[in-house]
């Protein structure tokens, strides 16, 4: 499925918890200005609400990547996905995304929502990829440090079933 992985090996994509917490923040601090802390994704993993997949190294110890959905009757919105710098561009991003989405289906979710910057191509291939389309803009939506603030498009997925 890819040609190259780091450590010659590929990750195992399964549901995550709180045991994950900072890792996922460790993660998080390398993709964005403005990181969220572990006790927030301590806190987001022990919701009854959040669907958490990661994308575990082989040898089970380290984190590669992850995703955070919450769910609410049968629309889910993803509040973030991060990869580790030493993973990225090996299509790790889109075998978790696709590995969340099926999650996502199971459970009954026929509506995937998220915000995107509209700066960050990268994350914009990854969901139009995947699927999504944009619905709406937020103007002024993410803060950068030492820049205006980017606006993000509102992007919808359809899971399955008439909607």
């Amino acid at each position: 499925m890819f040609s190259l992985f780091v450590k010659g090996s590929a990750p195992a994509y399964r549901p995550i918890g709180a045991e994950r917490s900072a890792e996922c923040a460790l993660i998080h601090a390398g993709s964005f200005a403005y990181p969220w802390a572990e006790a927030d994704f301590e806190q987001l993993l022990l919701g009854q609400e959040i669907v958490a997949n990661g994308a575990i190294e082989a040898d089970d110890r380290a984190l590669a990547a992850f995703i955070l959905s919450r769910a609410a009757l049968d629309e889910a919105e993803i509040l973030t996905i991060a990869v580790a710098p030493a993973w990225r561009r090996y299509g790790v991003g889109r075998t978790l995304l696709a590995t969340h989405i099926a999650s996502l289906t199971k459970l009954g979710i026929r509506r995937l929502f998220l915000e995107v910057d509209t700066q960050n191509a990268a994350a914009r291939a990854l969901y139009d990829a995947a699927g999504f389309r944009q619905i709406g803009e937020r103007k002024a939506y993410y803060r950068k440090q030492g820049e205006s603030p980017a606006s993000a498009l509102v992007m919808r997925l359809d899971l399955g079933g008439q909607v």
